[in-house]
C-alpha cells in the first residue's frame, strides 16, 4: 500500500512555463497569447495589486468592512479568470473579489459588498456569478449543482470555484467534487495552495504529499501548477475548461502561491506564524515580477506602462468608493423586503412597523 500510495503522489508534478527570472522553462505548453492579451494580463495584475494597496488603506481608515487580502495571488486570480468565457459562472470565495470584478461586477458594489450593503451581492445583468461565500468550502458544494445544471442544459460553459488550502479540511470540499465527478459536471475546482489556511500550516492540516491528488479519491483528474506563474496557470485553466465542455468531467487544480499580506484585515497577524526568510523567500517568486520580466526581454512592457496603470487604478479607486459613499444607506425594511418574495404575516407586521420608524 505504501508504494501504491508514493506511486500516486509522484505523478502530482508542479506545472511551469515561466520560472523566477521570467524565462520560458517551458516552449511546449506556451499559451498562443496575442502581445495585447499579454500586456492586457499584465494590467490586470498590476491594477488589481494597486487595488489590494488601497483596500488596505480604506480598511485600516474605516471607509471598508471585511477584507482579504491579495498581493501574491495575482497570477492564481487573474491567470485562471482570463481562460474564462463570458458564459461560465463563477462561485468565488471571500478572497476572489478581483476575479470578480474583472468578471463585470463594478469596483462600487465590490466595495459596497464589503461594508456588508446588501447591493454589493447583486450581479449586474449578463454578469454569471454569486457574491463571495464567507463560508470555507461551502462554494465547492454549490459549485457541483451549478454545473450540473449547465450540462443538463446542454450549454457550453463552466462553473468555476475557488478555495484555499484550509478548505481542503472542510467536508464540503470532498462532497462537491465527488458530486461532479460522478455527473461528470463541467465544474474547475480550484484550491489556491498558500500554505497557511488562516494560520495552520498545510502539513498539519493533511498527510497528503499535494492537495492535487485528493482529485484521486473521487475519481476526477487533478493538477499542480505553479501558482505564481500567470502563464502557467492561464494555460492549465483553458485546458481544463475545453476538457469539461467536452463532456470529460471535473477537475481539481491546486496552485502553489502565496499571499503577502495577513489572512483578513480583522486582527491576523502572520508574523506569529511565518518567518521573515520565507516571507523573503516568496518575495522573489512575485507573480508581478517574474511576468514583468517576461515582457520587457519582449519589449512589451515598460515603466511608463507600468505607471499609467497604477494611476488609473488609483482614479478608478477614487471614483468607486466615493460612488459607494454616496449610494443609498440600507435599511432594516431593505433586509425584510429581500427575505421572501411574498412576506409572512409576521415579516409584513415587522416591516410597516419599521417602515413608520424609518419615514420619521
Amino acid at each position: 500500500m505504501k508504494h501504491v500510495l508514493e506511486s500516486v503522489e509522484s505523478q502530482f508534478e508542479m506545472f511551469q512555463i515561466l520560472n523566477e527570472d521570467g524565462k520560458i522553462v517551458n516552449k511546449d505548453d506556451m499559451p498562443d497569447l496575442s502581445d495585447d492579451e499579454l500586456k492586457e494580463l499584465m494590467r490586470r495584475m498590476v491594477y488589481t495589486r494597486v487595488l489590494d494597496q488601497r483596500s488596505i488603506a480604506l480598511n485600516r481608515q474605516g471607509r471598508l468592512g471585511f477584507y482579504a487580502p491579495t498581493a501574491g495571488q495575482e497570477a492564481s486570480q487573474l491567470g485562471s479568470q482570463f481562460a474564462l468565457e463570458e458564459e461560465d459562472f463563477l462561485l468565488p470565495g471571500y478572497r476572489d473579489v478581483p476575479q470578480l470584478i474583472w468578471q463585470g461586477l463594478p469596483l462600487y458594489q465590490a466595495f459596497l459588498f464589503s461594508r456588508g450593503h446588501f447591493h454589493g451581492n447583486q450581479m449586474p445583468e449578463g454578469v454569471h456569478a454569486v457574491s463571495p461565500q464567507i463560508i470555507i468550502g461551502a462554494q465547492y458544494v454549490q459549485t457541483a449543482g451549478v454545473a450540473l445544471g449547465i450540462k443538463k442544459r446542454g450549454k457550453k460553459a463552466v462553473a468555476v470555484t475557488y478555495t484555499g488550502d484550509g478548505g481542503t479540511s472542510q467536508g464540503d470540499f470532498y462532497e462537491g467534487i465527488n458530486f461532479a465527478g460522478a455527473y461528470k459536471a463541467p465544474a474547475l475546482f480550484f484550491v489556491q495552495n498558500n500554505y497557511f489556511a488562516i494560520s495552520v500550516p498545510v502539513e498539519k492540516q493533511t498527510n497528503a504529499k499535494t492537495l492535487a491528488q485528493k482529485a484521486v479519491a473521487a475519481g476526477i483528474e487533478g493538477v499542480q501548477v505553479d501558482g505564481m506563474d500567470v502563464l502557467a496557470v492561464y494555460a492549465v485553466t483553458k485546458a481544463a475548461r475545453e476538457r469539461a465542455i467536452n463532456g470529460e468531467g471535473p477537475m481539481l487544480i491546486e496552485t502553489l502561491t502565496y499571499r503577502y499580506g495577513p489572512h483578513t484585515m480583522a486582527g491576523d497577524d502572520p508574523t506569529r506564524y511565518r518567518t521573515d526568510d520565507l516571507d523573503n523567500e516568496w518575495e522573489k517568486k512575485d507573480p508581478l515580477v517574474r511576468f514583468r520580466k517576461f515582457l520587457e526581454e519582449k519589449d512589451l512592457w515598460s515603466e511608463e506602462d507600468e505607471n499609467k496603470v497604477i494611476e488609473e487604478a488609483k482614479d478608478e479607486i477614487k471614483k468607486a468608493i466615493k460612488q459607494a459613499d454616496e449610494y443609498p444607506k440600507q435599511k432594516v425594511t431593505d433586509f425584510i423586503g429581500n427575505m421572501f418574495e411574498e412576506l409572512p404575516s409576521h415579516l409584513q407586521e415587522q416591516m410597516e412597523e419599521y417602515k413608520e420608524k424609518e419615514s420619521k
